[in-house]
């Protein structure tokens, strides 16, 4: 049995919004020089393929993609509490979370 929402919402709106999410996750990480906002633009791209797993568990009724996201969803949060100690001791270091900033921790 299909959820309500997939039979009033076509599948190609779950694919064109994941799509964009993507994207946008996609020119944070390549534009930003903070490593917050990078962070939160991977974050970003995670979630826009747990959408895209979920719209096409639910929509073939299949529950190996909502299993995919539990996973993902797992990596993504030991992901951010190892970045935002890695982000701590660099703030630490330079008073900065400027990724230009990072050439300092060289030497």
């Amino acid at each position: 049995m299909i959820p309500q929402i997939f039979q009033t919402v076509p599948i190609e709106h779950f694919v064109y919004l994941s799509a964009v999410l993507f994207v946008i996750g996609v020119v944070g990480v390549l534009t930003r020089s903070n490593a917050i906002i990078i962070f939160m633009s991977v974050e970003l791209m995670l979630n826009a393929v747990n959408l895209l797993l979920v719209s096409f568990s639910s929509y073939h009724q299949d529950p190996a993609g909502q299993i995919f996201v539990f996973f993902i969803m797992a990596v993504a949060a030991a992901e951010v509490a190892v970045g935002l100690a890695i982000i701590t001791m660099i703030y630490r270091n330079t008073h900065s979370v400027d990724i230009n900033d990072m050439s300092r921790l060289k030497g």
